[in-house]
């Protein structure tokens, strides 16, 4: 039996198992590559056109945002179909309470993008990317009543002051304390031989002690009752009297005072200490704290409408295109923006960072752009300017 030479044997011992973990280790690396293949194939699958349907998240703020009877319109609207038409794309739109929500859906994954009344500002592109420009916008302010009433009218004022409800409570009080020493004094008196009340029947009586009484509160006794207890009587009045005039002086005072506060509103200066209404999350309401004044947000627009219309706020700060809509159409005649547009902000389409997205609906803007389709949507909305 011929011999295997020991070097030949350990040589080929020790092949065997590489041999063997050979196949296994060209499979791993195939399977490696399939993986990443997948992977930038999928990557590529969501960003190319025509594949796969867009979650865009959007809010109600007409013009940019209408919707009725489950359909929506809107510059924003038209705008994003426009685009999403160019990348061969179909939408599905989330609508979202406010700004907050519509940004935290972008945010977190449950939209692709987000498009609406959406400001581009430092601290959001901290946490997004935006697309280029869509808007140049800005603040503006919106009060109650039409252009005709600009102009305040001191008589006006006046009069709805001294018919005010501060004044008709002061009034209800100083009538119940006129009838309590009144009817003391008719008591009294019409038994004196030589007192101020001339007869002992109730009527016309108690017309003179309330004579009496009022003149004695607002000024002083034009004339002492005879009997000691209705002096008595008197006395205490004129004290109640004094006490009376000056807390209703101090009432009526501190009154003008808040009426001189808040006087019209003409521009953001006068928003100072105001009770301004803005909607919940916007940039408006950054602004309302800088300078000061009682912010109140609201979730919905319409619910910030009525808050103005029912006298629940001064005024109310919020996207100019938005108050421009609404006093040409709801609010018309009701309601009229003054002074002219500040804080000026841009919108743009909102994406998470490092999206992909946002290349592509780029391109398909400025193409919009130059092909005078965006001009065509803008003047369809905001008219020619």
């Amino acid at each position: 039996m011929p011999r295997t030479n020991p070097a030949v044997r350990f040589r080929a011992g020790t092949a065997r198992p590489f041999l063997m973990l050979a196949p296994a280790a060209a499979l791993g690396l195939a399977l490696a590559l399939f993986v990443c293949f997948s992977c930038s194939t999928a990557q590529e699958e969501t960003t190319k056109p025509g594949t796969t349907k867009l979650r865009v998240a959007t809010r109600i703020v007409p013009p940019l945002v209408i919707e009725k009877n489950g359909t929506l319109s809107g510059f924003s609207i038209e705008l994003w179909n426009a685009i999403g038409e160019r990348l061969h794309r179909e939408t599905e739109y989330i609508i979202t309470p406010d700004v907050g929500e519509l940004l935290a859906a972008v945010e977190s994954g449950r939209a692709d993008l987000g498009i609406a009344a959406v400001s581009i500002t430092s601290e959001r592109e901290n946490r997004f990317d935006f697309s280029q420009p869509i808007l140049n916008s800005g603040l503006q302010i919106l009060v109650r009543g039409t252009a005709a009433n600009v102009e305040p009218n001191p008589l006006l004022e006046f009069v709805e002051l001294f018919f005010s409800r501060t004044l008709l409570i002061w009034l209800g009080i100083a009538l119940l304390l006129i009838l309590i020493p009144a009817h003391l004094i008719f008591l009294v008196e019409r038994h004196h031989h030589n007192g101020i009340i001339p007869t002992r029947r109730y009527f016309p009586g108690i017309f003179h002690a309330m004579f009496w009484a009022a003149g004695t509160l607002a000024t002083q006794a034009d004339q002492m009752p005879r009997h000691w207890i209705a002096r008595i009587v008197a006395v205490l009045w004129m004290f109640t009297g004094v006490v009376f005039v000056a807390f209703y002086t101090a009432q009526l005072t501190a009154s003008l005072t808040i009426q001189q506060i808040r006087g019209p509103i003409n521009s953001p200066q006068d928003l100072v200490g105001k009770n301004v209404g803005t909607s919940r999350g916007s940039t408006a309401t950054i602004y309302l704290n800088e300078v000061r004044a009682q912010v109140r947000e609201f979730e919905k627009i319409d619910d910030l409408y009525s808050a103005l219309l029912n006298q629940e706020v001064d005024a109310v700060v919020f996207d100019s295109p938005a108050l421009l809509y609404y006093t040409t159409h709801d609010g018309r005649g009701s309601a009229r923006t003054v002074g002219s547009i500040f804080h000026r902000e841009d919108y743009g389409i909102v994406f998470p960072t490092g999206s992909p997205l946002r290349k592509h609906v780029n391109e398909a803007l400025l193409a919009l752009r130059e092909s005078d389709a965006y001009q065509r949507i803008y003047e369809e909305w905001f008219g020619k300017h």
